[in-house]
């Protein structure tokens, strides 16, 4: 039966939220839907009955077709999906997903990569992928580099429509944990609106020379002797720790400049990372939730031509 026939049911479940959407053939969002159910409010066991809550009543067709991304296939989560190492595309997602029911919902396994370095480092990303492969379609390209910014900002590597590698960096988890637990908090006002200025101060002060962990402690003397103010004191630390991401990766985003920079994410962080790519001479483009939507729709693509 072809993706025309059926009716598709698109679950991103993560960590703390779970959005879902009923797609039409090509892929349009007919209905949505979000909730602050992410898989730490499920206790174990109950991940169906949820799911049924939820989304039972768009799963009455007897056609009906449900893939679900992100961290439901997590050891936390519904049940455990084992990675699909890379490179990885879209038959290889399809051949690694499970099964929860044949043929009805299935979970999207994620992506796992090893680091090639002398430790040769396990790398993973789960519910990414789906972004990586959705933003690629949305851009008609199948070759490019990939950043997804967020509390584990990654950075991925497409050629030919497969996942090669990629890194993660967890540059949000690290200014949550300075803003909010960490004695440089007691000089930030985080109710400020967002500088400009100050956070592109905090990149060119994150290439230069120097531990960042001098950096970091700078943010405090800053303050305490007047040189920024509280207010704008955020936007310096974002800028310091986001440039310090991009300055491993803007040398080898210049050298792939033959394939397009593609931004996944929300607005206002993507905003940032624009901001300070073009700082530091790098264009991207810029993609938010619909890359979610449409990854999974070419999957199911995918999945009932291979089937």
């Amino acid at each position: 039966m072809n993706l025309a026939q059926r009716v598709l049911i698109a679950i991103d479940w993560g960590t703390t939220s779970l959005r879902g959407a009923r797609l039409g053939p090509a892929g349009q969002v007919l209905e949505s839907r979000e909730f602050a159910r992410g898989i730490l409010s499920v206790p174990p066991g109950q991940f169906e009955s949820v799911f049924n809550e939820l989304f039972g009543d768009w799963m009455d067709s007897p056609h009906a077709l449900c893939l679900i991304s992100g961290m439901a296939g997590s050891r936390q989560g519904w049940q455990e999906a084992p990675y699909c190492p890379c490179p990885a595309g879209f038959d290889e997602l399809s051949q690694h997903l499970l099964w929860l029911q044949r043929d009805r919902i299935a979970l999207v396994p994620g992506l796992s990569c090893m680091s090639g370095d002398l430790l040769n480092i396990p790398d993973v990303m789960r519910g990414e992928e789906v972004q990586i492969f959705g933003a690629l379609q949305l851009a008609g390209q199948d070759s490019a580099t990939l950043v997804l910014p967020g509390t584990h900002s990654k950075w991925a590597q497409v050629q030919g429509g497969r996942v090669t590698r990629f890194q993660t960096f967890m540059t949000g988890e690290v200014f949550a944990l300075m803003t909010q637990h960490s004695i440089l908090g007691k000089t930030l006002d985080l109710n400020g609106a967002f500088d400009e200025s100050a956070f592109l101060r905090g990149v060119d002060q994150s290439q230069q020379s120097g531990s960042m962990l001098n950096k970091l402690f700078a943010v405090r003397t800053l303050g305490l002797f007047e040189c920024m103010s509280a207010a704008v004191l955020p936007g310096y630390l974002s800028g310091l720790l986001i440039g310090e991401e991009l300055r491993t990766q803007v040398d080898t985003a210049h050298k792939a400049n033959a394939a397009p920079l593609i931004l996944i994410g929300s607005d206002a962080l993507t905003r940032r990372y624009t901001l300070a790519l073009q700082h530091l001479g790098l264009t991207c483009q810029r993609w938010g939730a619909e890359a979610t939507w449409a990854g999974l729709h070419a999957l199911a693509v995918n999945l009932t031509r291979t089937t």
